[in-house]
């Protein structure tokens, strides 16, 4: 195959893959980096690069998981509230090797959107790494996400645009 043949075999295989589908595996460090790097070479107006990634593995990731229950538990009306699903919360980000959050800081050179723009482009890349290493990933953007500020220390002028899940893939028959 050639590059262009390559890439597009990269882009129609590129999807969402959930942590219940992921393995025990570890992903290989090499490869978390290269999928993090990755990031940066997104197109970005100015060269903000507004994107902000923090890898949250082992021990960080489990305090990740019970702050996200904790948020639910706190900002959910107790006749909404659902036992299964505060658990779940911290189930599903222990199933996953590596979560990263991803936000955006906003540098007021540019409109707030072209800044969001190019950190999904920025995830996209990331998106095609781990389709290209076999690592199973998907962007989530719980309601909670808008609360994560203080845990992740963020900046008045940063926002918390979601959750991106990473854990090597079973594998498909």
């Amino acid at each position: 195959m050639n590059q262009a043949e390559i890439l597009k075999h990269i882009i129609q295989s590129r999807k969402s893959t959930f942590p219940k589908d992921y393995t025990s595996d570890e992903i290989p460090q090499p490869v978390l980096e290269e999928i993090t790097s990755s990031a940066h070479f997104a197109p970005n107006h100015k060269k903000t690069k507004p994107w902000r990634l923090r890898v949250f593995k082992g021990l960080e990731k489990t305090e990740l998981g019970e702050q996200l229950a904790q948020i639910y538990k706190e900002t959910t009306p107790p006749e909404v509230f659902l036992e299964k699903k505060y658990f779940d919360i911290a189930a599903k980000i222990s199933k996953a090797n590596a979560v990263i959050t991803i936000s955006v800081n906003f540098s007021g050179l540019l409109p707030e959107w072209e800044e969001v723009a190019a950190t999904a482009m920025a995830v996209q890349n990331m998106y095609l790494t781990c389709t290209a290493n076999n690592v199973g990933c998907y962007w989530s953007t719980p309601g909670m996400m808008k609360h994560l500020d203080r845990f992740l220390g963020l900046e008045e002028n940063q926002k918390c645009y979601g959750l991106f899940y990473l854990g090597m893939k079973k594998n498909e028959d």
